[in-house]
């Protein structure tokens, strides 16, 4: 999945100002950038960003009003009309508009007298000083075949006795190849045994298990990473529990790239403070749950209706929808037994498969015995679908790669306990952040884009280094070089290229510097 982009980042969140004249950086304009620095480095690997000062700021005004303007930025796609959810990352039309104003103003300073101030980022976890970390046996070796690899470790969880979780955080080492990470737990002995029998049989750390594990767990979703994915620290009394004997599962699933990558994936574990009176729990929708079977004709747009009845009084912690490159939209909601009460839950009316998250409830939704779940998603797989993987459209079932189709739906919940509805999740510590543990190139934009039509790509070094910058083909044949072998000091960089005399497909652009470092991303041409 795509990184965020500095600029991007800035915009996540806001607070409305009012104005009688021109709005300046520092009574206005600020207070979104500053006061909403803490949410940025918490929903996205960000680290030191060169947007502290008003000149900074200022030279992007342009490209900031735009891309708020046409809502491409901030990346949030549940509608926040539906339902609210924690960590929402959206601007209203009024601070939308108050961007607007500033960069038509000319991007006035004001006052600096006004400037709110930065806040201040301890570097480290999201969530604090974890009580434990547990690390990838060795580092996994992205060979640059093209190839998806969805690798399962199996690693012992560190403790000598039962211990309580309230929180867990997943923290991959490179995020160029990382796609996302998923934490199972078991503590059976026939799985155990089974997990360590996989990873015996291949020379290298871990095994391939697509999917899943490869072996049944009691909780698949111990923990979850993808970008821009938060943490859940969990209320007091409520949590997750591990023993020595058992066995955590981590499945990273690593994305397609042309050269060699590497990573090396840690988790935090955070021991409860106070006793655990509730475990969390996970229920999971998949085609199990639909009336009709799981395919998509090609040229069709189709969509699925999932139900599950809710046995018994429940409180939601957190949603998470799943689908790939076909999939446009989900509705997920809950409806009483005689119909008279529905409770929204989420809704996405415009699926993106690089921005999908496991969201939370600001306080546990109490949905009482007796409600269905309801599922909704759609399918488009006609040619009209800029992200489809097949080109012409093919028929698509279930599958693990990002090429096949999924259809599932996870929940996390405890047992109702009354008042559970005024509990609220808790929320990283504001005085945090994530730093950059490398070099970083980030996504292009627009993608995909057309033929002769201009990108823009940024990147991030944290020294001074000579690099390049190409275009390639998928088989990793050098199309176009964008920028030279150069020197380039620390700091973020952007620079706009025209896809000149491109066929449509699907390229590879690759920064590599004298010292061997190498970044890429994917842009898809399309007609």
């Amino acid at each position: 999945m795509p990184r965020i982009s500095l600029i991007f980042m800035l915009l996540l969140g806001g607070a409305t100002a009012a104005w009688s004249q021109a709005p300046s950086f520092h009574a206005d304009i600020a207070p979104i950038i500053y006061q909403n620095c803490t949410e940025c480095h918490r929903t996205g690997e960000i680290g030191p960003m060169p947007f502290t000062t008003y000149q900074e700021v200022s030279e992007y005004s342009s490209f900031i009003s735009y891309v708020t303007a046409n809502k491409y930025m901030p990346p949030w796609t549940p509608d926040p009309d539906y339902s609210t959810l924690r960590g929402e990352r959206f601007l209203t039309d009024d601070e939308i508009e108050l961007l607007a104003e500033w960069h038509e103003a000319g991007a006035p300073e004001g006052d600096p007298a006004d400037n709110p101030g930065l806040p201040d980022f301890p570097e480290g976890s999201q969530v604090g000083e974890p009580d434990l970390v547990i690390s990838m046996p060795s580092p996994y070796l992205h060979g640059g075949d093209m190839e998806e690899q969805y690798q399962v470790y199996v690693l012992e969880t560190g403790v000598t006795e039962e211990t309580e979780i309230r929180a867990v955080e997943i923290r991959p080492e490179n995020g160029a190849i990382a796609h996302h990470a998923l934490i199972g737990y078991t503590e059976s002995p026939t799985s155990i045994s089974e997990a360590e029998a996989l990873d015996a049989e291949t020379p290298e750390e871990g095994y391939e298990s697509f999917g899943d594990y490869g072996v049944p767990v009691e909780d698949f979703l111990f923990g979850g990473w993808a970008p821009g994915v938060e943490p859940t620290v969990f209320p007091s009394t409520i949590g997750k529990k591990i023993g020595p004997n058992g066995r955590f599962l981590l499945q990273m699933h690593y994305g397609p790239t042309p050269v060699e990558e590497s990573d090396l994936t840690e988790f935090n574990l955070f021991f409860a403070d106070v006793p655990v009176q509730r475990e969390v729990e996970l229920e999971m929708m998949t085609p199990a749950n639909l009336s009709e079977s799981f395919f998509i004709q090609p040229n069709e747009i189709k969509t699925f209706h999932g139900t599950a009845t809710v046995d018994e009084d429940i409180s939601l912690l957190s949603v998470m929808p799943h689908c790939h490159l076909l999939g446009k939209a989900w509705e997920v909601y809950a409806v009483s037994p005689n119909q008279a009460d529905t409770i929204p839950l989420i809704s996405i009316p415009e699926w993106d498969f690089n921005w999908q998250g496991i969201y939370d409830f600001p306080s546990l939704k109490h949905v009482p015995a007796g409600y269905t779940m309801h599922a909704i998603c759609t399918y488009d797989n006609t040619s009209d679908n800029p992200d489809n993987p097949n080109n012409p459209p093919q028929w698509t079932s279930w599958g693990d790669l990002t090429g096949d189709e999924m259809y599932v739906l996870f929940f996390q919940y405890v047992e109702y306990m009354e008042g559970d509805e005024n509990i609220t999740l808790s929320t990283a510590d504001e005085d945090t952040r994530i730093v950059y543990q490398s070099d970083v190139l980030f996504p292009a934009w627009p993608n995909p884009a057309r033929a002769g039509q201009e990108v823009t790509v940024s990147w991030h070094l944290n020294e001074p280094v000579v690099m390049t910058l190409e275009l390639l083909d998928v088989r990793g044949r050098i199309v176009d070089t964008w920028l030279p072998m150069q020197s380039f000091p620390r700091g973020h960089h952007q620079r706009s290229f025209v896809l000149d005399g491109l066929q449509p497909a699907t390229y590879f652009y690759r920064l590599t510097t004298a010292d061997g470092l190498v970044r890429s991303h994917t842009v898809q041409v399309v007609d």
